[in-house]
């Protein structure tokens, strides 16, 4: 379950941009979805206030979001639930997604859906 929570920061993928605006106005008050090839799930809300929520197994934990450069770091309020040797903040290139949107990550499929789910 831990290694789900990397996924959920290689979820948001792949390319760069420096506006922070651009890139993340699809996710705010929507839902990512991050599955492995197990069918394990992970939820991420972004909220435009540079705060997160991921869910995975019934179990959750918030932090704060920063773009730098064309990477996003998350910063858990809850390391347990990270990998071990995880970093926290996790640091991962990102890309601009549109809801409805589903691109790969490594061995993750990733999906943005509308709402909260």
């Amino acid at each position: 379950m831990r290694a789900i929570l990397l996924a959920c920061a290689i979820a948001i993928s792949f390319a760069s941009s420096a506006l922070a605006d651009d890139v993340m106005a699809a996710r705010f008050g929507n839902t990512t979805i991050t599955k492995d090839a197990a069918g394990n799930e992970v939820h991420l809300y972004y909220a435009a206030d540079h705060t997160f929520t991921v869910k995975t197994g019934g179990r959750s934990t918030t932090g704060n979001w920063e773009i730098k450069g064309g990477t996003i770091c998350l910063t858990y309020a809850n390391t347990a639930m990270l990998s071990s040797g995880t970093p926290d903040p996790t640091c991962v290139p990102i890309s601009a997604h549109g809801i409805g949107d589903t691109w790969t990550a490594g061995p993750y499929t990733v999906s943005l859906v509308a709402g909260i789910q």
